[in-house]
């Protein structure tokens, strides 16, 4: 199962006045508007001309901040861009309000079109990674290698612990949560936010924990908050009962990118036991599984993450015809 990632920023149009973007250092932020979609755009300038492009694709409840510290590892690597999805970050919600995978990789893929910057290196994040998943089955035209962080792949046996976030996709059970817990703190709410998704929450400084907060606290006063968090919990819990070549572990077969699988041994939310199923459905694939690591590595051990992607890049780089 997917989780409520780390929170993130909501779009300025509905935000109190005081209230404003974070931007890491280097960072841009630019919206692009596409057919039934607005998405924002978190990217780094390149480091020198003739870098390939990379795109990340984060989870549930998340936002394109969530790849901000490997985005920076990977300067003179890639050229770096992330979205945020259709909802979530600063991207406002799509026009037809269909926050399933298959809407989710379809914005992917009209950015990607509209952009030309394709084939990218696609990342993507428990969600993120089932999107990308998805992009990289039906457009193989658009992938150059696929880097998946717990990727939200079906589950026989889901994790008692992921239970919680599978509920939230279930009628009533949102509006009932936000009236249980309307008294909780937004520290109160971002701290179980942590505990659920790093394997120790005491990596995250207090600067970082305070931006947390900050964010969330922006993100609670739109009006559509909880909505995008349901419906799109609720369309990656449909995505796991379709079968045929539209199923996810299906359409993981159908992958022809080099495949990158990275899997945390504290993970609460994507089975651990999910690496080695993964390893035999993506049909070139190498695996990293950190036992230390939670549901987010790519932000809990940038510096490890990066330096996997690094080796994959240098592989198929000798791969290509005169490589």
């Amino acid at each position: 199962m997917s989780s409520t990632e780390l929170p993130s920023v909501p779009p300025t149009s509905v935000l109190p006045k005081v209230a404003s973007v974070r931007v890491a250092e280097g960072e841009r932020l630019r919206s692009v508007g596409l057919p039934g979609v607005t998405l924002t755009v978190r990217s780094r300038p390149p480091a020198r001309e003739g870098l390939e492009p990379a795109l990340f694709v984060h989870g549930l409840g998340g936002s394109s901040q969530n790849w901000s510290a490997l985005m920076a590892g990977l300067d003179g690597a890639v050229a770096s861009e992330a979205v945020d999805l259709p909802g979530f970050g600063d991207s406002p919600p799509p026009d037809d309000g269909n926050y399933s995978i298959t809407a989710h990789a379809r914005a992917v893929i009209r950015y990607l079109d509209a952009s030309a910057r394709g084939p990218v290196h696609l990342f993507g994040n428990s969600l993120g990674g089932a999107v990308s998943t998805r992009v990289a089955a039906v457009r193989p035209d658009l992938v150059r290698t696929l880097t998946l962080v717990s990727p939200a792949l079906p589950e026989l046996r889901v994790q008692r612990t992921a239970i919680p976030t599978g509920l939230a996709g279930l009628p009533g059970v949102t509006a009932l949560f936000s009236r249980l817990t309307r008294e909780w703190t937004v520290e109160q709410r971002v701290r179980g936010v942590l505990a659920l998704c790093y394997g120790d929450p005491g990596r995250v400084s207090p600067e970082a924990f305070r931006h947390a907060v900050e964010e969330l606290d922006r993100r609670l006063q739109l009006p559509y908050f909880w909505d995008a968090l349901t419906r799109s919990t609720r369309g990656l819990l449909s995505a796991y009962t379709l079968g045929g070549q539209h199923g996810l572990w299906r359409q993981a077969e159908r992958v022809l990118a080099p495949t990158l699988l990275i899997y945390g041994g504290r993970d609460q939310l994507v089975g651990f036991r999910m690496a080695q199923r993964a390893g035999r459905a993506f049909r070139d694939s190498r695996l990293l599984t950190l036992p230390d690591a939670g549901h987010v590595a790519m932000m809990e051990y940038p510096e490890t993450v990066a330096a996997a992607f690094r080796e994959l890049l240098a592989e198929t780089a000798d791969a290509k015809p005169g490589g």
